[in-house]
């Protein structure tokens, strides 16, 4: 019986090892994937309840589906373009310096406006007195300062 020492040839080796990494790349993906849609299901059934909960969840679980699915990230590409008003919401609270203040306000106004008596939309009312209260209370030959935009 001879035995032999050669080591296996080195291309078939990187071929499987390449074919391995890929293989579990796929499996890691696919199981993040599904850890974003149970954080997404958790943040759609947290979404009605009182508190704020339900939405920050639905936007994490959103973005980890989004880095780990291209299918996904090609939808929500094509929802955008078809429907930009719903999506740039949540394209804003998906940056890494979130806007989550500004997303709240302009989603309460979006909802004031479904009221159909204008007597009971009070949100734009408020803004716009406090805006006239803020004019009185300053200083004479106050100027505000403008900060430019990034």
């Amino acid at each position: 019986m001879i035995v032999s020492f050669v080591t296996p040839n080195l291309r078939l080796m990187r071929a499987s090892d390449e074919a391995a990494r890929d293989l579990v790349g796929r499996i890691g993906r696919f199981l993040l994937v599904m850890l974003g849609l149970m954080v997404m299901s958790v943040g759609l059934v947290t979404a009605p309840l009182p508190g704020h909960l339900g939405l920050p969840i639905l936007v994490v679980g959103l973005m980890i589906v989004l880095r780990n699915s291209f299918k996904a990230r090609r939808r929500f590409v094509r929802m955008q373009r078809a429907h930009p008003k719903m999506i740039f919401p949540l394209r804003r609270l998906m940056r890494r310096e979130p806007e989550v203040i500004l997303v709240i306000w302009q989603q309460t106004l979006r909802v004031e406006r479904l009221i159909p008596d204008r007597r009971f939309r009070v949100l734009v009312k408020a803004r716009k007195a406090l805006r006239r209260r803020g004019r009185k209370l300053d200083p004479p030959g106050f100027t505000p300062r403008v900060i430019p935009a990034k």
